[in-house]
């Protein structure tokens, strides 16, 4: 009799157990339904089928247009959500700043950091925080943004300036020497010492970095990033690894070098200050100042800190060639506001055409389309669509720094974007060229003030021409491809002013 009045109970239990079930399955195909849309995956590959692997920043601004400003496609297995158009990008990197501030995981990286995400760049949580607040602090204690740094950017302009004069205007193709010339920059904040643009060992370093930027942006990186498993099958990686090892042996004798003569009362360097705070933190568990952070910061200031600068002045200089009355507006107002003396950034404010034109680099430029990944840190509502925690986001920059409705002219170089109808520099809202929100580029206030005064004092001495035989109809404006876009490869004669 007793089992008898159980039946009830358990068909009740069973009955709310289905009930939650079922529930939790609406709820689940709820947000399934109110996720991103986006093409039909294939097994296996996702959507790689449709995807320029070359240009991908083509295919996601095509598919945009099918499916909206904030849309969905699959890397294999991995989910993708793309952020299309300033106003979606802006409300996710700055209004939901923390939601989206998170760093997926990229095997490439995995494999080079040992599992451990160290850094800054690609780092992740705690970590990350740690280091970025390092970095800002120790980048200001050392000048960025103030006249220290000011001087140290106008000398080196002054030496490239010799360099590209000792040419006689012959025939340059000058990615080494404009890379050289930047990373010195970087380089005497983390060092406290400027190369010589011969130097064998400077060189080398600038040529390991130029080909792991080319080779982290390549198809067959993008392939193992997704599919690890083919590894053996893609050399780029290898290749990319090897040259990650050399860097970091040169990085270890640098600071092995400063650990020499450290005084922890006269701090010189970037170097200087992470070792001073390495030995502050001796004995501590969970300590962030390690030697492996050290590395990876160095090599993240190293690179992006010449890179991206770098690629934008090769820019700036091939389109004075293609526009050429550009140029000659650019070089009277140097000549009103300036005369022969060396640029200083309190100029910048007294010369708003070669403001515009620096602008108008970066923004026709692109040279960072896809934007580094985002990870939600969790989950998040954004244009109406549900995205959980964990999902690998693309906030489109391509799309921004030239969508329709913030830009006149938003496929053509047009430096009246930043000017308004009585010539006076105005800020847009949607140049965004160094991302935004808390994974905005640690270097901003450095890269605008190298940017301004190299291509200020480049111009002051120098008209920039077509080599003999091509005219600027035939310049080639179409962007190469990498993580970072450079132009292609391309000849500049520098003629100096008499």
């Amino acid at each position: 009799m007793h089992w008898i009045s159980l039946v009830p109970v358990g068909l009740l239990f069973i009955l709310v157990l289905l009930l939650i079930l079922k529930r939790q399955n609406v709820w689940k195909s709820h947000m399934e339904e109110k996720f991103p849309p986006g093409p039909r995956p294939l097994p296996i590959i996702g959507n790689l089928h449709i995807m320029d692997l070359k240009r991908p920043h083509l295919t996601m601004l095509e598919l945009s247009k099918t499916y909206g400003p904030v849309f969905s496609f699959w890397m294999g297995s991995r989910k993708v959500v793309v952020l299309s158009g300033y106003d979606t990008v802006k409300e996710a990197l700055v209004k939901q700043a923390d939601a989206f501030a998170g760093r997926p995981e990229i095997p490439i990286t995995e494999k080079t950091g040992g599992g451990k995400r160290r850094g800054v760049v690609f780092s992740d949580g705690e970590n990350w925080k740690v280091m970025r607040r390092f970095t800002l602090t120790t980048l200001r204690d050392f000048g960025m943004g103030k006249k220290a740094i000011e001087d140290r950017v106008v000398e080196e302009c002054g030496c490239l300036a010799d360099a590209i004069e000792s040419q006689k205007g012959k025939p340059l193709e000058m990615t080494l020497m404009m890379n050289a010339a930047v990373a010195n920059v970087i380089v005497s904040i983390l060092l406290g010492k400027r190369y010589d643009y011969e130097d064998p060992t400077f060189k080398r370093l600038l040529s390991l970095i130029n080909e792991n930027i080319r080779i982290f942006g390549s198809p067959s990186v993008s392939i193992y990033n997704i599919f690890p498993v083919l590894g053996f099958l893609l050399k780029n990686h290898k290749i990319f690894i090897q040259n990650l090892k050399e860097m970091k042996a040169f990085i270890e004798v640098v600071f092995i070098e400063r650990l020499k003569t450290l005084d922890r009362n006269d701090q010189r360097t970037f170097i200087d200050s992470f070792l001073v705070r390495q030995q502050e933190e001796d004995g501590k568990a969970n300590g962030y100042f390690h030697n492996e952070n050290l590395i990876a910061l160095v090599r993240n200031l190293f690179s992006a800190g010449m890179e991206t600068t770098s690629t934008t002045l090769r820019w700036g200089l091939l389109l004075m060639m293609k526009y050429p009355e550009i140029q000659k507006k650019v070089q009277e107002e140097i000549e009103q506001v300036i005369g022969s003396n060396p640029p200083r950034i309190e100029h910048r404010s007294q010369m708003p055409y070669t403001d515009a034109v620096v602008h108008e680099v970066q923004r026709f430029a692109n040279i960072l389309p896809l934007n580094l990944p985002h990870e939600t840190t969790e989950d998040v509502t954004l244009k109406g669509y549900f995205i959980p925690k964990g999902t690998y986001i693309v906030p489109l920059l391509a799309s921004v720094l030239r969508d329709k409705s913030q830009w006149e002219k938003p496929d053509i170089f047009y430096p009246e974007h930043f000017l308004n109808s009585e010539g006076k520099f105005v800020k847009k809202d949607a140049f965004m060229p160094f991302s935004a929100g808390r994974r905005m580029c640690v270097g901003e206030t450095l890269a605008k003030m190298e940017l301004f005064l190299f291509f200020t004092s480049l111009l002051q001495r120098f008209t920039f021409h077509p080599p003999p035989g091509i005219s600027t109809s035939d310049l080639d404006i179409s962007p190469s491809f990498g993580v970072t876009v450079p132009p292609k490869t391309h000849e500049v004669c520098a003629v100096p002013h008499s």
